[in-house]
């Protein structure tokens, strides 16, 4: 019975989709004289509430010329946006906000997916420590972390000191690559002040009562609660989930203007970072062992407030030139 069920509702939203909600449009179109594309334009502000149905008017759209715009080339943005107003009898001189307004969503849409395939590059491209640049970036990494304290050597157990599972990183950027070294120096290197109090508040004792000489002669696992580049690359990891997923269109489209940049999403990773410090103490876990739960968690949290179209997850900190604001 339930089976049955399924199949009839599955087959009335197909009913609808192709034949019900086509002839909707065609009617609409007919009463207001403005296709699809202009109502989106005309009745929704800029930002994703705009840009997400403009993307799912051309997702859907029976059109191939249509279709295909989702996936242009920025430089043929403009063209493809002439193409598409022609395509619906649009006059651009007596709407002339229209075109603007689709080709700012459009640039939304295809950087958004041209950052995907960056982020992707990198995540992919592994930690080489015969490579220079490499390198020379966990050697700034270090600097910016501990300013004060000489690396004794490449190999070494000091790396446990800002947050790493043993004596060479490079086996800890194996799951997220080179992606999520650039995270942590983005955000060592930009907000220093807030990752410097982050390492700090992670190499405290748990409980009040073991003073600092005690503690310093205990391991470091036994801290308030996680080691801090593991964390980093944990989070790039709840990141990247979150951008190839689309979750993140929400927040991007709500920020960058035209199209999304690395920039944004390290900001992004940024935010995410101090938010996940503060959610963590909040929790107050018993110990490490609670990190996934803990982390699951904070990952609903974020994909809850996605789902607001109007939310940005503007980043409060000093590596932005962005405000907090729920758009």
């Amino acid at each position: 019975m339930k089976h049955f069920l399924r199949v009839v509702t599955q087959f009335f939203v197909f009913l609808y989709c192709k034949c019900l909600w086509r002839g909707l449009k065609f009617v609409v179109r007919k009463f207001t004289g403005r296709c699809e594309l202009q109502r989106i334009c005309y009745n929704n502000k800029h930002g994703a509430r705009r840009t997400l149905k403009i993307e799912s008017s051309l997702r859907y759209s029976k059109n191939e010329l249509l279709q295909s715009a989702l996936s242009v080339h920025p430089d043929k943005v403009e063209k493809t946006i002439d193409d598409i107003m022609a395509l619906k009898k649009i006059n651009p001189d007596t709407n002339p906000q229209l075109g603007i307004s689709l080709q700012a969503s459009l640039l939304q849409i295809v950087g958004y997916r041209s950052l995907v395939a960056e982020v992707e590059k990198l995540r992919r491209e592994p930690y080489d420590c015969e490579n220079p640049e490499h390198e020379e970036m966990l050697m700034k990494l270090w600097k910016e972390l501990r300013p004060d304290t000489p690396l004794t050597g490449r190999i070494s157990k000091q790396w446990c000191e800002i947050g790493f599972q043993g004596s060479d990183p490079k086996t800890d950027f194996r799951g997220m690559g080179l992606l999520g070294l650039h995270n942590l120096l983005y955000f060592a290197e930009h907000d220093k002040a807030t990752a410097l109090q982050m390492l700090h508040d992670s190499l405290q004792p748990k409980h009040n009562e073991v003073n600092k000489p005690e503690w310093e002669q205990k391991n470091l696992d036994k801290a308030i609660g996680y080691s801090f580049a593991i964390v980093g690359i944990n989070i790039t990891d709840l990141a990247y989930s979150l951008l190839v997923s689309g979750a993140l269109k929400t927040h991007l489209y709500n920020v960058a203007p035209e199209m999304p940049s690395l920039l944004h999403f390290q900001q992004t990773f940024c935010y995410l970072m101090q938010e996940f410090h503060r959610f963590w103490i909040e929790e107050d876990p018993s110990d490490i062992m609670e990190f996934n739960r803990v982390r699951s968690k904070f990952h609903r949290r974020i994909l809850r407030q996605l789902k607001n179209p109007d939310m940005a997850l503007c980043p409060h900190f000093s590596a932005s030139d962005l405000h907090l604001v729920n758009l």
